[in-house]
């Protein structure tokens, strides 16, 4: 094999590089783990997750308030407006996969840190807007961040293997736990329902200070060191014979390596189909406090205690609405709980199955209490078991998608699987969107069912049928051949 000659002073200089990174990954090593550490990683991890799940739910917690407020004169059609707005934020979001794969190379924690902070900064973007173009700028920054997940990486490559679904999903559970703090700012911060943006602020600082502590008080992941320092290690013909290798199972992170890798391994072929079918159900979590909202107030108004739709939202925005999403975090905490439970104990295909059959049976069960104003408690509490279980089915394929790749490229192809999940909105934007800009928001419960159903099941078979059982995956030594 040919390679190209180098200047003896450019060769230099890059050893010497070389050498200054392998020393300053030998003293990271080298940090003594103090007692507890695990415990502290998870503390820490569980702030950063919630920072995480508030920034990816609030402007769904928020959504009737936002739309009447930014998007007043379309009338009732202003939600299925500000839902087709968000395509604003795809073109960043698919940006952001050339970002997040630098994690295979410069590490986890730059991008744990820098994440965060870029979530709170976008939180507090929002606080600050006074019109729909500023806060679709501050949602666009806040959607550049929030797909990375790399306190995902981190919680899977810091924990012991029989105990990993288990850890996660109590992260999962305490982090989802802590959207409580989203009807909780409502309640205390709004007189009525123009007065959303004070519930941004919390969460903002939250995710700012959170970001310093974890830069502070982290270490990296021992399973990133060990793979990087195997790389650094090789002589410059191993390094160049990686480098031009079709296989790409050596490369050190990289979108075109994981895509040459995805191509050549059935496993995480039939993993990217199983989730691009499932996110195609992925309206429901659009979607549900719109649900409940207009649920209550149609129920008021057909009651005849208010006199038209727009004084009902209002009345239930501060109302049985706030209730529900207090009870909204438990029931989707306890979800999150009892998946990693059934994952480690039964693979993790049953959990897999459990998460899709309470996803489609808490749907129907929280739409229609809305609609029929039953206590907004129950009906808060089973649809945070709906939007709960439908994101542990998502984290449940992401952690096998994780168990089936090797270190060097585990970042960069759990990255690339954003583009499956792209397909998935892609199809619910161009169906179930203008579905719902025509028939008007009553028609949310029934098309987003509708959507839910048959992809669900498409995601299942391919699952049950093509993919193999991941549970006890040794992360450090797993090469993604295992399974072909």
């Amino acid at each position: 094999m040919k390679t190209k000659a180098v200047a003896p002073e450019l060769l230099q200089k890059k050893h010497a590089k070389i050498q200054k990174e392998i020393a300053r990954l030998e003293k990271e090593k080298a940090k003594p783990k103090r007692n507890g550490y695990l415990l502290f990683l998870i503390l820490i991890i569980c702030v950063v997750y919630v920072t995480d799940e508030i920034a990816s739910q609030i402007s769904t917690l928020m959504k009737t308030e936002i739309a009447t407020d930014l998007l007043a004169k379309y009338g009732e059609s202003s939600i299925g407006i500000l839902d087709i707005l968000g395509i604003i934020a795809f073109p960043f979001q698919g940006l952001s996969l050339l970002y997040k794969r630098l994690s295979d190379r410069y590490g986890r924690k730059p991008f744990l840190v820098i994440n965060t902070l870029g979530m709170g900064l976008g939180l507090f973007f929002i606080f600050l807007s006074n019109n729909i173009a500023l806060y679709v700028i501050g949602s666009t920054i806040v959607a550049f961040f929030v797909p990375h997940d790399m306190q995902v990486v981190y919680v899977t490559e810091s924990s012991p293997s029989k105990h990993r679904a288990k850890i996660f999903s109590f992260v999962k559970c305490v982090s989802t736990l802590g959207l409580m703090l989203i009807p909780l700012l409502r309640r205390t911060l709004m007189s009525d329902a123009s007065e959303w943006r004070a519930v941004y602020l919390v969460p903002a600082l939250l995710g700012i200070a959170v970001s310093f502590i974890a830069l502070m008080s982290l270490r990296e992941t021992d399973a990133f060191i060990e793979s990087r320092l195997k790389h650094l290690r090789m002589t410059d013909e191993e390094r160049e014979a990686e480098k031009n290798s079709k296989d790409a199972s050596s490369a050190q992170g990289g979108l075109v390596a994981a895509f040459r890798f995805v191509a050549k391994h059935r496993q995480l072929r039939w993993l990217y189909a199983s989730v691009a079918f499932a996110t195609v159900g992925v309206l429901i979590t659009m979607q549900y406090q719109a649900i409940i909202s207009y649920g209550y107030a149609q129920a008021h108004l057909q009651q005849g205690i208010y006199a038209s739709l727009e004084a009902a939202l209002d009345a239930v925005s501060v109302g049985a609405v706030t209730s529900a999403l207090f009870m909204f975090p438990v029931g989707s905490g306890l979800i999150q709980l009892s998946h990693g439970f059934i994952s480690d104990r039964f693979g993790r295909k049953a959990a897999l199955v459990s998460m899709a059959a309470a996803t489609l049976i808490s749907l129907v069960v929280f739409s229609t209490g809305a609609k029929n104003a039953w206590n907004p408690y129950m009906v808060g509490f089973f649809s945070g078991v709906c939007i709960g279980s439908f994101w542990a089915g998502t984290d449940i394929n992401v952690l096998m998608v994780s168990e089936s790749s090797p270190t060097n490229l585990r970042s960069s192809i759990v990255s690339l699987q954003m583009f499956a999940l792209g397909i998935g909105y892609v199809v619910t934007y161009v169906v179930g969107v203008p579905l719902i800009t025509h028939f008007g928001n009553s028609s949310i419960p029934v098309v987003s069912l509708c959507l839910a159903l048959p992809s669900l099941a498409a995601s299942l078979a391919i699952i049950l049928f093509k993919v193999r059982e991941t549970k006890g995956a040794q992360l450090e030594t797993v090469t993604g051949k295992e399974w072909d």
